[in-house]
């Protein structure tokens, strides 16, 4: 007797994509797509209608992101399998999911074939990380996380803020600042903004269209 089909949420805030993705799963006689959801709040309440097998989740969406929706899911039901699939690569990015409750990180340009083998995999309680991932998890693991003050200061400067306005913003010194920035060259190797920026975006602690 066949076991019964994975029942995949899809998460994604392009319909053509969760088409693209319903109809792949809809393939394979171990997989039935049982909902999609377009941002992270739509998610949760697909969840708790639904009840997954498992998830598959976008990191930038509108209104809440993936992260988020991953940590409440995770605080609802602590089992819930959830596997990343986004366009957006990044050590940074990919320690965020894993530490809200994510099993996987895939990355969208990957093979059809991968992401049928992750499903699987996450279904069955093991992890799945795109190659390309591990191997920069693996690079930077021994360096010094930004903080969530400090990725926020490095997002203004990616906008183009100077830093008194930055410090206007934030409701902080000038000094301040300018300590801040210099304690984010440190961690992330570099020796100007500009550097500062192109690394944080490559790395994924600033994502552009955020």
């Amino acid at each position: 007797m066949m076991p019964p089909p994975i029942r995949v949420l899809i998460v994604d805030d392009h319909p053509m994509v969760r088409d693209g993705i319903a109809a792949l799963l809809s393939r394979q006689a171990d997989m039935e797509p049982v909902g999609e959801a377009s941002n992270g709040i739509e998610a949760i309440e697909k969840f708790r209608e639904l009840s997954p097998d498992l998830t598959l989740m976008d990191v930038q969406m509108p209104g809440m992101g993936g992260v988020e929706a991953i940590a409440e899911i995770r605080s609802l039901a602590p089992d819930a399998r959830i596997l990343v699939l986004t366009t957006y690569p990044g050590d940074a990015n990919a320690a965020r999911a894993m530490r809200a409750g994510a099993a996987g990180y895939l990355l969208k340009n990957g093979i059809r074939l991968e992401l049928i083998d992750a499903i699987r995999s996450v279904h069955s309680g093991r992890r799945a990380i795109s190659a390309d991932i591990a191997h920069a998890i693996a690079t930077h693991a021994l360096d010094d996380m930004l903080t969530d003050r400090e990725v926020e200061i490095l997002r203004l400067v990616s906008e183009g803020h100077a830093n008194k306005q930055i410090a206007w913003r934030l409701n902080l010194s000038n000094d301040t600042i300018k300590a801040q920035l210099k304690a984010i060259f440190t961690k992330l190797g570099v020796h100007d903004r500009t550097h500062a920026v192109t690394l944080a975006t490559r790395r994924g602690y600033i994502n552009p269209f955020s």
